[in-house]
């Protein structure tokens, strides 16, 4: 299944396809429809605590990615939701202003085939 990122605050695109809300909160400032979001999974999003002690630094990114994988390794039923939507692209939606080391591009990876390749990184 093709996966693609966006931030939340972008304008929604048809090109989106599906558009997966991964935060824990929603987005500051954006209402529902605005968002266009077909799912939020909320459950899916790093923990709290795992999101604090990340802060976005790039110096933290590759144990940021470990840590994250291992909370979804240990709760595998937070990604169910994404078979309901079907087949076609998916777009992990985020609000952070980090455009490249965030928990979509995270998330992303982990779904991608080749994952394992790129967990040992």
């Amino acid at each position: 299944m093709p996966y693609a990122t966006k931030r939340v605050y972008e304008e929604p695109a048809p090109s989106d396809g599906k558009r997966v809300l991964i935060d824990r909160l929603w987005p500051r400032g954006l209402t529902k429809d605005k968002a266009a979001i077909d799912l939020w999974l909320r459950d899916a999003a790093p923990s709290h605590e795992l999101r604090k002690w990340y802060g976005h630094d790039p110096g933290k990114w590759l144990e940021f990615r470990r840590r994250y994988f291992a909370e979804l390794d240990a709760a595998p039923e937070s990604l169910e939701p994404l078979k309901a939507l079907g087949r076609g692209r998916i777009t992990f939606v985020f609000s952070s202003r980090e455009e490249d080391l965030n928990n979509a591009r995270a998330l992303k990876e982990y779904l991608e085939p080749s994952r394992t390749v790129r967990r040992k990184a």
